[in-house]
């Protein structure tokens, strides 16, 4: 068995639910045994400033650290448990020496896989607003759609206000679902990215008016799981 090193952190709650379903999946999968998993739980208050201030070369330098920490503690692979981090991941790919885990990657694979055309991306401004989801999607034929920079500013104001403080209110949920219909009849979106772990949170559902979502969190974890298994 493989053991996964997780930086986790960012944040608390999708972190927590990162190691809930890798503990369930595992153990389907492989008939009652639990995985090895060794979760490094970083500063996210930190993460957040460095990003902020357009400064992704700290942010590189320290999740390099924390990597490198997870290999120390025995880590045969690796993965980011979020999104937005994600904004580092080339440079981190070529600095650790560990194999790492994509989740925007295994989220492009999953919309390969269900034959998807046109898909939304929800996340946090700099998730939606950094070429590394459109990058890797340009290597494929699925159509990437971001929201509008207003319908953008919600969702960044809403994730860092009230969801990453683990507040999920009915009113964000219902205006995220709108803002996701209006997607659907401006763009032609088939399914939304939630492209940020905490909003299969918020949503908590498959799919709103045959709009697919494409739970990264999960998805990841699917990913992750084979990794722990081969």
């Amino acid at each position: 068995m493989k053991i996964l090193g997780l930086i986790g952190g960012t944040g608390p709650e999708s972190t927590i639910d990162y190691y809930r379903l890798l503990t369930a999946q595992f153990r389907e999968r492989a008939d009652g045994a639990s995985p090895h998993v060794i979760i490094n739980s970083i500063n996210l208050k930190q993460m957040i400033e460095w990003m902020s201030g357009g400064e992704l070369d700290k942010v590189a330098d320290a999740l390099v650290a924390e990597f490198e920490r997870l290999e120390k503690a025995g880590a045969d692979f690796a993965a980011l448990t979020a999104n937005t981090p994600h904004i580092v991941f080339d440079e981190l790919r070529q600095r650790v020496a560990l194999p790492l885990i994509s989740i925007v990657e295994a989220t492009c694979e999953r919309a390969q896989s269900l034959g998807l055309k046109t898909v939304g991306l929800f996340g946090t401004r700099y998730t939606m607003q950094a070429p590394f989801y459109p990058s890797v999607f340009s290597q494929t034929d699925v159509k990437l759609v971001m929201p509008n920079e207003a319908e953008q500013t919600y969702i960044h104001e809403k994730y860092f206000g009230e969801l990453l403080k683990d507040k999920f209110l009915p009113e964000t949920r219902a205006k995220f679902l709108e803002i996701a219909d209006t997607m659907q009849a401006r763009d032609g979106i088939e399914a939304l990215i939630l492209g940020g772990t905490e909003i299969p949170l918020l949503l908590r559902a498959e799919e709103h008016n045959g709009i697919h979502f494409l739970d990264t969190t999960r998805i990841h974890v699917d990913r992750l799981v084979e990794e722990m298994l081969k």
